[in-house]
């Protein structure tokens, strides 16, 4: 559910959308913004690698044999039959090696939008495996379509399969996050005090917010609560809102609500200059580009 937020630059037209409810956390996942590549039906026998495409996110679910999660460190992880192995952020110098005579695995493959909870993707870690057990209830019905839909040539498959992808990831990530040992970005998630905190900026991303208020919104001191709040979000408060105020601006630009001074305004910037600047800094180019992109959109169609 979502609500309209008042608009602090009295500009009527341009209108801010966040979250309402209690549950930051599914409204958080809910923005993560990702895109299915393919589902593949692998075979990889004892001692071979699955092949995997090293720029891009994957989940790997084993359905007969098992893999050995292999990262050149430690004691490498074993994936058994109805395990999902989630590989988030590429493979880097991860591998996964059959350690059965024969290890038959579904492979999706996926890509995170570059600019879409930036924060959120680089905070977690390179693989994530969640057991049977833990994905019971859900991993064998995500599976049983996704069986169905890697051999469909139907119309729509292709949107289906990036659905099916998409709900697999955000379930793998819940169960992982609810286990409470997330750090980073999440982490913030998992500590009562700051989730408070989180709330409030998602909630109200366009109020002041001061560090004595969200302290108090936390029931922390000033300093206890800098720091808890650095430790587990990775970035300070402060900095954490305006991020996410300049996340906010992009949707906004890429749904063509306003022209760039305005949305800079509507955000807390008071000219279209620093809103430029700051958008620059955090996004790798100005913001107009987004504006741009949306009227030539608008004109294709």
């Amino acid at each position: 559910m979502t609500e309209q937020l008042e608009n602090l630059s009295v500009r009527p037209e341009v209108q801010v959308q966040s979250s309402a409810t209690g549950d930051l956390l599914s409204y958080v996942l809910a923005q993560i913004r990702l895109s299915g590549d393919g589902i593949f039906l692998v075979r990889v026998l004892g001692g071979e690698a699955v092949p995997l495409a090293p720029d891009l996110g994957h989940v790997c679910m084993v359905t007969d044999g098992a893999l050995q999660i292999d990262n050149g460190e430690g004691s490498p992880l074993v994936a058994e039959a109805g395990d999902l192995v989630l590989l988030p952020r590429g493979t880097g110098d991860l591998r996964l090696l059959s350690v059965e005579a024969s290890t038959a695995v579904v492979v999706c493959r996926f890509h995170f939008d570059p600019d879409s909870m930036r924060g959120l993707v680089t905070a977690l870690p390179p693989y994530i495996l969640i057991s049977q057990a833990e994905g019971a209830g859900w991993l064998d019905g995500v599976l049983h379509f996704l069986m169905i839909e890697a051999g469909d040539v139907q119309p729509g498959a292709a949107l289906m399969i990036s659905r099916l992808i998409d709900l697999a990831v955000i379930r793998a990530l819940r169960t992982w996050v609810h286990r409470g040992q997330t750090s980073g970005w999440l982490g913030g998630l998992s500590d009562e005090r700051i989730a408070r905190t989180l709330k409030a900026i998602h909630q109200a991303p366009l109020q002041r917010w001061s560090i004595d208020t969200l302290a108090n919104i936390a029931g922390m001191s000033r300093s206890s609560f800098c720091e808890r709040f650095t430790a587990l979000v990775g970035r300070a408060p402060l900095r954490y809102q305006n991020e996410w105020r300049l996340t906010l601006a992009r949707d906004m630009l890429l749904r063509g609500q306003a022209r760039v001074g305005e949305i800079g305004l509507t955000v807390g910037y008071e000219s279209e200059a620093a809103f430029s600047r700051a958008y620059k800094a955090f996004f790798g180019h100005a913001p107009r580009s987004e504006f741009k992109a949306h009227t030539r959109a608008d004109l294709v169609s």
